[in-house]
């Protein structure tokens, strides 16, 4: 392989940390990433303003008892799914996440996952913390300045927009600088987490903030309300499958690679999100940023609103890294020979367009969780099926990169049909259960959820259409054993 020539034995540090910018497959001296490190980029990506933000989206349906479960529950689910596929064959393959999926999808085909999913949902996240950020800095200001400035007003979209162009400068830098700024952050953020918990416990027996209601008011059906906040659980934690796999393939094991998803993307997630809801339901306020100064007072509360904010850019620039690679490895000709500024441009040009529309954003926080996991649980499962499955945890590696016209994995024209028509029985399956424009529950969701059904439609589709379709036509490699080993990773 190219990259097996270009990169002797003797290549230098700078040399080895360009490859990590590039779709090649990363060798085992060049990942940069061990078990804590991995883990404080997890954590810097995790406890952002959204975690607070998935924390008062449940407060709005159920009280505390049940938020916890739920989001216990809910990630635990989700995040034990993800964590397996993509981050284990990016881990040990050392493979773009996206570049892996041509196993799956085909050349074309995981090209147009990638601009699908990568791109469209790296935007309006990004666009999301974004606006977050303008509004914590908005807060700050009102209350040091003495102003009355507007969150939805152009100062917040106007700082929005500063976020994502210091996002742009540091991602210029690549991954080393990534790691860097969540390491200095994450510490901060557990710190600004313990403190809220004990501020909220000092000013409320753990029988009061209990018998607080929901945001939303006392449900005539509790128990569908909390079928729907489990759902958004399962929603946010399938939300991170576009960037856990590229940030997986920087570690240097595969422990390293998997178990820091449990210390970020689940412990931090969980214990950030119940902060969360327990913020929202003791100050019965559903905008995180307006948390801070009441619970803390002005001093306090203006030093932790402007941590929380910085740590909106470790999120950004998190999922930003992925997507660039993604985008480099899989665009396609444009892409890969773009320099890396532009694909930082294309990522977060979009998310910078949409800060000037925060209501359209911002507002609808459920939605856009529906929206994502109406596609993601299928992809989660269609991946974890074919690689653990199907394939029994083997790729092929020189495949990957072949065209489709020569590689074992080119299927029709280097689009594999099933695992699209899989992916479509489980979005069909979701709409039926949830629908993501009303978000109205159909009677079998109280019994079942959404993502769940999906998740499982699709995988178990994805499994006969092949043996029954894909198999018997020889496509898709998958009665050939490997014949490139692999060495494995501790």
């Amino acid at each position: 392989m190219t990259h097996l020539l270009r990169r002797g034995k003797g290549a230098p540090v700078e040399e080895a940390f360009d490859a990590t910018l590039t779709e090649l497959p990363l060798l085992p001296r060049e990942r940069i990433w061990g078990f804590w490190q991995h883990s404080w980029v997890n954590m810097g990506l995790a406890v952002a303003t959204w975690a607070f933000l998935q924390g008062a989206a449940v407060a709005y349906y159920v009280g505390v008892v049940q938020a916890i479960a739920s989001i216990v529950i809910g990630y635990g689910i989700s995040v034990l799914l993800v964590a397996l596929a993509p981050c284990l064959p990016s881990v040990k393959y050392g493979i773009e996440q996206f570049v892996g999926l041509r196993s799956v999808f085909g050349e074309n085909g995981a090209r147009l996952v990638m601009v699908t999913v990568s791109t469209v949902l790296a935007a309006a996240w990004s666009a999301v913390l974004a606006i977050m950020f303008g509004h914590g800095l908005v807060t700050v200001a009102n209350q040091l300045l003495g102003v009355e400035l507007s969150e939805t007003g152009t100062a917040a979209s106007l700082l929005a927009l500063v976020a994502i162009i210091v996002s742009c400068l540091i991602l210029a830098r690549g991954p080393v600088s990534v790691e860097a700024v969540c390491r200095v952050i994450a510490p901060m953020l557990m710190v600004i987490l313990v403190g809220i918990v004990v501020i909220v416990f000092t000013n409320n027996t753990w029988s009061e903030l209990a018998a607080l209601e929901p945001l939303g008011g006392v449900s005539d059906d509790g128990h569908l309300s909390f079928l729907i906040a489990i759902e958004l659980n399962i929603a946010g934690g399938f939300a991170w499958w576009p960037n856990i796999g590229n940030l997986a393939r920087l570690s240097r094991t595969s422990r390293a690679g998997y178990w820091p998803n449990w210390m970020g993307i689940f412990g931090a997630s969980v214990i950030a999100a119940i902060v969360g809801a327990l913020a929202a339901l003791s100050l019965q306020v559903e905008e995180p940023t307006q948390w801070f100064i009441p619970l803390a007072g002005a001093g306090i509360g203006v030093v932790a609103l402007v941590i929380v904010c910085l740590a909106n850019v470790t999120a950004i620039l998190s999922q930003g890294y992925a997507s660039m690679v993604a985008l480099k490895g899989g665009g396609g000709r444009v892409f890969r020979m773009a320099a890396w500024p532009w694909l930082i441009a294309v990522i977060l040009g979009p998310a910078a367009i949409l800060v000037f529309f925060p209501a359209a954003v911002y507002d609808n926080y459920g939605r856009f969780l529906s929206w994502g996991a109406i596609v993601l649980a299928p992809l989660c499962a269609v991946q974890l099926v074919d690689y653990f499955i199907l394939r029994g945890r083997r790729l092929h590696v020189r495949d990957l990169f072949l065209p489709y016209g020569e590689s074992r994995y080119g299927y029709w024209r280097g689009v594999n049909v099933a695992a699209f028509v899989a992916i479509a029985a489980g979005a069909a399956t979701y709409s039926l259960l949830l629908n993501p424009v009303s978000y109205e529950p159909s009677a079998l969701f109280r019994y079942t959820t959404a993502s769940i059904p999906a998740f499982l439609v699709a995988g178990l589709a994805h499994y006969l259409l092949t043996r029954l379709v894909v198999q018997p036509l020889g496509m898709g490699g998958y009665d050939r054993q490997p014949d490139l080993v692999t060495p494995k990773l501790r």
